[in-house]
């Protein structure tokens, strides 16, 4: 029988007697897997971390890491005996430390834990930090702060890294490049980790699974591909925002009529009888442009991505749908032209509720 690396079974996590995430379960089979959790703030993330780190005690269900019952109603690892190491978003670094001393720090508790560290020298060249290390934290900006905090965590070699929003202080245009380099020291040393974020595009490119947590609870939990492509609840697509949910009437196995796109075709995710009135998601890149189509909709707005552009457009009945057309597209159109939609529409997946 193989055994889960790490098993929340049934647990409400709370805070000050506060349940903020109720009954909640989750595995991590194998050492070196990412899970990302994705929820709007406030709705309980970093009471999980900290629960699953031993800062907050549970009452329900229990907390088992390689097959070791770390939290449940009646026992309670403490923290300092857990090999969890956790990065918070507002790095509590040693303000009287240097940034040297501050990810030191970490690899001397581990030597005598007789744990085998992760060479610092290694971390702190990837993350890029060689040119602050004798300064101390009031000196260095929050981004570089957040690296240090990260570096630390990462060089205790822990059985469970625990990150709460791990890069939300580090520069737009240098997030990538360290989203990047945070991956592969993942991989490279299976450190087993889970990440809390806002940010759904970090969460998809980091995480092995995601878990959407709406509502107190773990709405979906399962491949980043299949919870962007088949999010399994109105309230995960509104969560994740990248589409829109239009009435649609199923008329056969394969097909569906939407009164200002005309004929659907795809498959159905789920079965629905034929007859039956839907509502169905449409992402930007479910529909293609087509000049010469007698489907011409309205645009509203358009956003250059750089790699691409998204148009905003109208429908008869004052619908907006958005596609995405990539940026070196010959035919660019501007706010008030119509622009074509290729007919018939085909949708691989048809993902109705």
């Amino acid at each position: 029988m193989n055994k889960n690396y790490l098993e929340i079974n049934n647990v409400d996590f709370q805070v000050g007697g506060k349940v903020k995430v109720k009954n909640l379960s989750l595995k991590i089979q194998n050492k070196g897997q990412i899970i990302c959790l994705l929820g709007p703030s406030g709705i309980g993330k970093t009471t999980i971390l900290r629960s699953i780190a031993g800062l907050e005690k549970i009452d329900k269900g229990s907390i088992k890491l390689k097959n070791t019952i770390l939290s449940s109603k009646s026992e309670h690892v403490e923290p300092e005996n857990r090999n969890i190491s956790l990065s918070f978003q507002e790095n509590a670094l040693f303000p009287h430390y240097t940034v040297e001393k501050n990810i030191y720090f970490g690899t001397d508790r581990n030597k005598l834990n007789g744990k085998k560290k992760i060479e610092p020298k290694k971390i702190i060249k990837i993350l890029n930090i060689e040119k602050i290390l004798d300064k101390y934290p009031h000196q260095i900006s929050a981004g570089e702060a957040q690296r240090v905090s990260l570096t630390r965590a990462l060089v205790s070699n822990p059985d469970l890294l625990l990150l709460d929003e791990p890069l939300s202080n580090i520069d737009e245009n240098f997030k990538e490049e360290i989203q990047v380099k945070l991956k592969q020291i993942l991989k490279q040393f299976k450190i087993t980790t889970i990440v809390v974020t806002h940010d759904s595009y970090e969460a998809f490119y980091l995480g092995d699974k995601c878990g959407i947590i709406l509502d107190q609870k773990l709405k979906q939990f399962d491949d980043p591909y299949n919870v962007y492509h088949y999010p399994n609840s109105i309230k995960v697509v509104n969560f994740l925002n990248r589409g829109v949910l239009l009435p649609a009437k199923v008329t056969g196995q394969y097909t569906l009529e939407n009164e200002d796109l005309g004929l659907i075709k795809g498959n159905f995710v789920n079965e629905h009888a034929v007859g039956s009135i839907v509502k169905l998601l449409l992402q930007p890149e479910d529909l293609e442009h087509d000049d010469k189509s007698n489907l011409q909709l309205d645009v509203i707005d358009k956003k250059f991505k750089g790699t691409n552009f998204i148009y905003t457009l109208k429908t008869k009945s004052g619908k907006y749908v958005s596609v995405f057309v990539h940026s070196h597209h010959v035919h660019q159109h501007q706010i008030n032209d119509k622009f074509g939609i290729k007919k018939p529409i085909h949708i691989k997946h048809l993902v109705c509720f």
